[in-house]
């Protein structure tokens, strides 16, 4: 990894955290980075994304701290479907051979983007929520169940599915969404994390630390740049990132 490789791999990180943060789909940026600027294999880079973004969770829900004040019931009760779903995820992806997984992350990459497309949709984009969280029934914790099996097979836009999620369940306040949404992110991740590191050669160490630092970063200012900078604008440079890469991993994949 050469110095140009290096600062890619931080400038990719703190643009996944920071979106992460405000809305979902950070591995748009991460992903794509590890593969055509280190040259990691898809299912390396897969591994080492969620790595190297872990950190960016932890800082969002930093920046996010006020408005989390009195969520712990609600972030405890989707804790276990999140941690299973992360792990059954995992090993979704350990089973995956490397040809079949580039047949499919295309299809991913460009279901991630249409979903981060429409985002504005599924969440609120202000509001304020009442004095007490609405309790998650057994349709949300299997929802968060599969919702956090994808995010630990892939990740690209679980933010985004549990955002919707949340505002189905009655939430209106989008910063304290954001804030329930980053811990589970964090949880389910923790758990895919620990059966990627167990995977010998998985894992791409001197990438995965370049690029947490740069997470911490991005993950907790897109909390506090969550306030000012406008949803619309975000999504649109995502959607067309997304975009751009699904070609070239279809391109890839298919006809190369």
């Amino acid at each position: 990894m050469n110095l140009t490789e290096g600062a890619i791999l931080a400038a990719s990180a703190v643009g996944a955290g920071a979106v992460n943060a405000m809305a979902g789909g950070g591995t748009l940026l991460s992903f794509p980075a590890l593969v055509h600027g280190a040259g990691l294999d898809l299912r390396s880079a897969n591994a080492t994304s969620t790595v190297a973004i872990w950190p960016g969770a932890w800082g969002s829900i930093g920046g996010y701290r006020e408005d989390l004040a009195g969520a712990r019931h609600l972030v405890a009760a989707l804790a276990v479907p999140s941690l299973l779903g992360g792990a059954l995820g995992a090993w979704l992806l350990l089973v995956t051979d490397e040809r079949t997984f580039g047949y499919v992350v295309p299809w991913l990459i460009v279901f991630a983007t249409g979903l981060f497309a429409v985002s504005g949709r599924l969440a609120p984009e202000t509001g304020e929520g009442g004095p007490r969280d609405p309790r998650p029934g057994a349709a949300a914790m299997a929802y968060q169940f599969a919702v956090a099996t994808y995010g630990g097979y892939f990740g690209a836009g679980a933010g985004i599915l549990m955002l919707a999620m949340l505002g189905w369940i009655g939430m209106k306040d989008i910063h304290r969404m954001n804030g329930v949404k980053m811990a589970q992110a964090m949880l389910l991740n923790t758990t895919a994390i620990a059966i990627f590191a167990l995977t010998p050669g998985l894992v791409a160490w001197p990438e995965a630390g370049v690029m947490a630092a740069g997470a911490l970063a991005g993950g907790f200012g897109g909390a506090r740049l969550a306030r000012v900078i406008p949803r619309a604008a975000v999504r649109a440079f995502v959607v067309v990132a997304g975009l751009v890469v699904a070609g070239v991993e279809f391109w890839r994949a298919y006809g190369g």
